[in-house]
């Protein structure tokens, strides 16, 4: 059974190339290369294809030619959403559009003056949901998995020359807790997703879609830790150039709190989302798998 590596496929270069077509000839070409790439994908990916399907067929009730459309749905969707990763972080093109659903609770959040966690997730685009911080001043903390990432962040930074997010690079020797911990004493933003783990980490369990699953115990832990305010928020794509932005209330931890029930908060949270939107569900690999 599969498990997620800590990689995307995504790499600097192929960013590049995204941002050298849409210098040139606009979001639209960038779009229809997609039906050329999805098809690929959807004929001769054997390795991510059974649990799409399973997640569409057994989480979510869909019919066997259901499936296979959401299968392709599901593909196309994950290539729009990395071109427009792309077009928002460099500022290309002016036709991506998005909407606030729960703008004011990011800003209470802020307006708190204690810093706070942002969990986001690998449905939709978590980037555009970030587009929630354009006006906060004071430093941005992303935290990633893979030095790839880490990289397409600065080429996409020296592209627009706007905002610099600083990036902290989860390692093996745990030294980005600190990090984390520090930009949280200094009353900074921190925005991590929370639906992956690497092999080998330290996870919980929760009831997700009437099954156990596990999620890392990290993000959690570092919230009841530094009794951080925390809020879940999304990006998804409603149309083909416009986004839903939604931020949840935030929360802050209480007295008995424990890192299973923010843990388990997020997965409640996370599976109304992925019940509106599955072929916006894009964690391709064994989810249910225990580790």
């Amino acid at each position: 059974m599969a498990s997620w590596e800590g990689k995307s496929r995504g790499t600097p270069l192929g960013y590049k190339i995204f941002v050298i077509v849409l210098r040139y000839l606009g979001i639209y070409p960038a779009y229809f290369q997609l039906y050329f790439v999805v098809a690929y994908f959807f004929f001769f990916s054997p390795k991510t294809t059974p649990y799409i399907l399973y997640f569409l067929r057994k989480k979510i009730g869909y019919g066997f030619f259901q499936s296979y459309v959401g299968l392709y749905k599901t593909y196309h969707l994950l290539g729009q959403t990395l071109i427009d990763r792309v077009v928002v972080s460099s500022g290309l093109s002016k036709k991506i559009t998005s909407e606030s659903f729960g703008g004011e609770n990011l800003r209470e959040l802020v307006a708190n003056g204690k810093g706070g966690v942002l969990l986001g997730s690998h449905i939709g685009n978590y980037g555009i949901a970030s587009q929630f911080l354009l006006n906060y001043d004071k430093a941005i903390n992303i935290v990633v998995y893979d030095i790839e990432d880490a990289q397409i962040r600065s080429y996409l930074e020296g592209v627009t020359g706007g905002r610099k997010y600083n990036v902290i690079l989860i390692k093996d020797d745990m030294s980005h807790i600190y990090e984390i911990g520090e930009a949280l004493q200094r009353q900074e933003i921190i925005c991590m997703t929370a639906d992956r783990f690497m092999p080998g980490s330290r996870t919980g369990m929760v009831r997700f879609f009437d099954e156990e699953a596990h999620l890392p115990l990290g993000p959690f832990q570092i919230i009841k830790t530094f009794k951080a305010p925390y809020t879940f928020v999304y990006g998804v794509k409603k149309n083909l150039t416009h986004y839903n932005c939604f931020a949840r209330p935030y929360r802050t931890v209480e007295p008995g709190t424990t890192a299973l029930d923010i843990m388990q908060q997020y997965a409640t949270d996370l599976e109304k989302m992925a019940k509106e939107y599955p072929e916006q569900w894009f964690n391709f690999y064994d989810f249910w798998k225990k580790p």
